[in-house]
């Protein structure tokens, strides 16, 4: 029967929620007044109080024992009963008047303390602290990080658009490892990103360079009489070359074995890193050639490519390749079934027999399956660009 009474963990409960919720200290670190929390008892029926008067009056003595005389919350008393078993005083409502009151009640006086040594930490960084004051649940999460977390935000907030290097912080106590570790906090106060490239090219710091690999006819004098060489992006994009073709390679050893055309490049294309070759304005004007897997992501990528680049042609990913390749198929982990409208109409029914699995479930060649004498017969640069089935003309 008395299951059914309101005990101290009852008064606890609401208490707790609005602790959860960040409600409580919020509040407490904006300085408001303590949102009082009114919370009516279940208590004891007037016949109950016939049948068994001892039950109720033990049930009244641990509420009352339960606020710790005041320390957690009060209690209010009112009547309940009437002529027959008399009138009786019954706990009616307890109520946490005040911060103090509920920190107690919750055990979380050590967490406060924190709360407030970090909000006195930052009481110059209005920023920081205003932060801190909405999300005081998740500040606490970072506890003694706080100082070092002050140091790296300002210095970041100095060095911003300084196109700097982040390796170059000197905030004391502050290291990439730290900003990285805590970027995310560190985003939402700077206002920025806080992806990995999002959150340095927002604050104008300087990234880590793009590289694009590249095999090249000497006589193109790209990187002198280098036959291979990795560059910058950047770099690359202002060299003044005149490139008659290019063959653009998904795969790095496919990449190594195909011959270099006169006057042209093969370029490691590395998947999706194919928006490194393509940024290279002087493939503009050049006839491009690209291989990739004969998978749903190779034609993606060609897609993607053609972005850059929409005079790219596809080599080694037509139907005929894959049909004459049966015993050498994969299985391709995660089709992508997107809707790619840059491919030509042979390619792009292709891809839908791949995305409905009209062939076998999954289907995939890898290019570094295809048998090499295919290879050497359909290349643009090795065999005649004109003969039949090896090319798909974009327009």
């Amino acid at each position: 029967m008395t299951r059914r009474w309101s005990t101290a963990a009852d008064v606890r409960t609401p208490v707790r929620r609005r602790w959860d919720d960040g409600t409580l200290l919020r509040c407490y670190a904006a300085g408001e007044p303590f949102p009082v929390i009114d919370v009516p008892l279940r208590r004891p029926r007037a016949s109950e109080i016939g049948d068994d008067l001892g039950a109720v009056q033990d049930w009244a003595a641990a509420l009352a024992a339960g606020s710790k005389g005041g320390a957690y919350y009060h209690v209010t008393y009112e009547e309940v009963g009437g002529r027959v078993i008399g009138r009786n005083e019954l706990p009616g409502r307890a109520v946490v008047r005040s911060y103090g009151q509920a920190w107690a009640l919750l055990g979380v006086t050590t967490e406060v303390r924190q709360l407030d040594q970090i909000l006195a930490l930052l009481a110059q960084e209005p920023v920081l602290r205003h932060w801190v004051g909405a999300n005081p649940l998740k500040a606490l999460q970072f506890g003694a990080s706080w100082d070092r977390l002050m140091q790296a935000y300002r210095w970041l907030l100095a060095a911003r658009g300084s196109g700097r290097y982040l390796r170059e912080v000197d905030a004391p106590g502050v290291d990439t490892k730290f900003i990285e570790r805590h970027r995310s906090v560190l985003a939402h106060l700077l206002e920025v990103p806080s992806t990995s490239a999002g959150f340095v090219t927002a604050l104008g710091l300087r990234t880590k360079p793009e590289l694009v690999r590249l095999r090249m006819d000497p006589t193109l004098g790209l990187a002198g009489e280098f036959s291979e060489a990795v560059l910058r992006v950047e770099e690359a994009a202002q060299a003044q070359v005149s490139v008659r073709s290019a063959m653009i390679v998904e795969n790095e050893i496919s990449y190594l074995s195909v011959p270099v055309p006169d006057d042209g490049v093969v370029i490691w294309g590395k998947g999706f890193e194919v928006d490194r070759a393509g940024a290279l304005p002087w493939l503009r004007q050049t006839q491009v050639h690209y291989w990739g897997d004969l998978d749903t992501h190779g034609f993606a990528i060609l897609d993607r490519l053609r972005a850059w680049l929409p005079q790219t042609r596809s080599v080694l990913m037509d139907r005929q390749t894959l049909l004459e390749h049966r015993d050498r198929w994969g299985r391709e982990p995660s089709p992508t079934s997107a809707r790619l409208d840059r491919l030509t109409q042979p390619e792009a029914g292709l891809y839908a027999d791949l995305v409905s699995d009209t062939f076998a479930e999954r289907v995939r060649l890898e290019q570094e399956r295809i048998d090499w004498a295919w290879v050497n017969a359909h290349l643009p640069c090795v065999a005649p660009q004109r003969r039949a089935g090896t090319v798909d003309d974009p327009r």
